[in-house]
């Protein structure tokens, strides 16, 4: 039998976690180098570990473990860097993040792109005072590094996209230009400033979510995302 592989100190955050008998959880963690796994945290329920207040959602962690694939038994985690500490207003933001690393991401499959611009939103929705350009800003590099992002600065034609133009912007399809007149139209200032990532201006960010929104639904395949209903539902309520 092969011996167990032994990863320590990898950097990483905590996703998403849940009860396993008594005393345990099995966590499922999102690190730099190995993409997405699920580990068994062993007593982390239990009065006394040591491991019960480190695994908190949003905290960059050093993660050890030893295991053979995507599943392993977590021996030591500690705080890497500065506490993280999101508003209560910008949670729910941050759940919506793990939800979509949970959803759209593989076990085993590093993104270090992605890990990088998980950890600018966290820090950007715990200074922010609006949690939209963190949101943007993620969502297109997330679809850019899974290999679904579009490039909003030229056309099918291979015409460069101009401020005064109009254009459609499809998931998984390159932009094309189209007449002012349709309900759909994004004008070229938006989609500049969306491949710029500048979502400073309201108009921008409006169409940015449209268009980033989605071509996440397409990558999602019909599966909904609990964090998006619930923060639908809270919207309505105020």
């Amino acid at each position: 039998m092969r011996d167990m592989e032994r990863h320590l100190l990898a950097p990483g955050y905590v996703l998403h976690q849940h009860a396993y008998r008594d005393t345990s959880r099995i966590i499922e963690v999102f690190t730099r180098e190995h993409g997405r796994l699920s580990l068994f945290a062993r007593g982390a329920r239990a009065p006394r570990s040591t491991l019960r207040a480190a695994l908190r959602p949003f905290q960059p962690l050093l993660i050890s473990w030893a295991g053979r694939s995507e599943s392993g038994n977590l021996s030591a985690v500690e705080l890497a860097g500065d506490f993280v500490q999101l508003p209560a207003a910008r949670l729910m933001s941050g759940f919506y993040l793990n939800e979509l690393l949970l959803r759209l991401t593989g076990r085993m499959d590093p993104h270090p792109g992605v890990y990088d611009a998980y950890a600018d939103a966290l820090h950007a929705l715990a200074k922010q005072d609006s949690p939209e350009p963190a949101l943007r800003r993620f969502e297109k590099r997330l679809l850019e590094d899974l290999g679904y992002g579009t490039d909003f600065s030229v056309t099918d034609q291979g015409e460069r996209v101009v401020p005064g133009g109009f254009y459609h912007a499809r998931p998984q399809r390159p932009v094309i230009r189209c007449d002012s007149a349709l309900a759909d139209a994004v004008p070229g200032t938006s989609l500049i400033e969306l491949a710029g990532e500048s979502f400073e201006n309201e108009r921008t960010l409006r169409d940015a979510k449209r268009i980033l929104r989605a071509a996440i639904e397409m990558c999602l395949d019909g599966r909904t995302l609990g964090s998006r209903t619930v923060m639908k539902a809270l919207h309505a309520r105020n």
